[in-house]
């Protein structure tokens, strides 16, 4: 690992020891914003359909949350997971760094695994994509959150392989920092579709 010049790589803050780490850093937070805001228009996009079922099924009708219970225990836990991993980056012990992401990894791949059959289970229920207003506001939002989980999912986990040839310096630390950050928002995308989605389905 190269030797870190600057104070703030001394205390530990690799991904901002550099310009171009702040840069990264900021650079990343309004990509996040963009994110946010498409998101929002899902969300407000869901909210006007979820009641235009036609003739088919409903949330109420539906929703199983065991599965979704359990998708959630794993997406959150993995949120935990990633906060260890930049502990210890921060503290420079790139093998738990190494580790603790890829707890991550798997936990994210067990959540994408629920999802994908809480998928399949729907259709064979008679949910398809174009059965209703209802199932494709359905299948878009939480399909689009299920794309930015797999895509954080081969991120961290080729962030997590380069690790091995490159190691933790001012270059890297802040692609893994980033690579967390969103990861805690996919977390968090997570938490509004479990309340407006599967919660309010519920309770109609």
């Amino acid at each position: 690992m190269s030797a870190p010049h600057s104070n703030e790589a001394v205390n530990g803050r690799l991904e901002t020891a550099t310009l171009e780490g702040r840069n990264k850093v900021l650079g990343f937070w309004l990509f996040l914003g963009g994110e946010t805001v498409l998101f929002g228009c899902l969300f407000a996009t869901f909210l006007a359909l979820r009641n235009q079922v036609n003739d088919g099924p409903g949330g109420m009708d539906l929703f199983e949350f065991n599965i979704v219970a359990w998708a959630t225990f794993l997406l959150l836990t993995s949120s935990m997971t990633s906060v260890m991993a930049i502990v210890e980056m921060h503290r420079g012990n790139v093998q738990m760094m190494r580790l603790w992401f890829i707890v991550t990894v798997l936990l994210g791949a067990g959540f994408l695994g629920l999802e994908i059959y809480e998928f399949i289970h729907y259709l064979n229920l008679g949910l398809g994509f174009t059965v209703s207003a209802f199932s494709s506001a359905f299948y878009t939002l939480v399909g689009f959150h299920g794309a930015h989980v797999a895509f954080g999912i081969l991120w961290i986990a080729l962030l997590v392989i380069q690790s091995y040839k490159k190691g933790l310096t001012t270059v890297t630390a802040p692609k893994f920092y980033v690579a967390a950050l969103y990861w805690h928002f996919v977390d968090l995308v997570w938490v509004f579709i479990f309340t407006i989605v599967y919660l309010m389905g519920r309770v109609g």
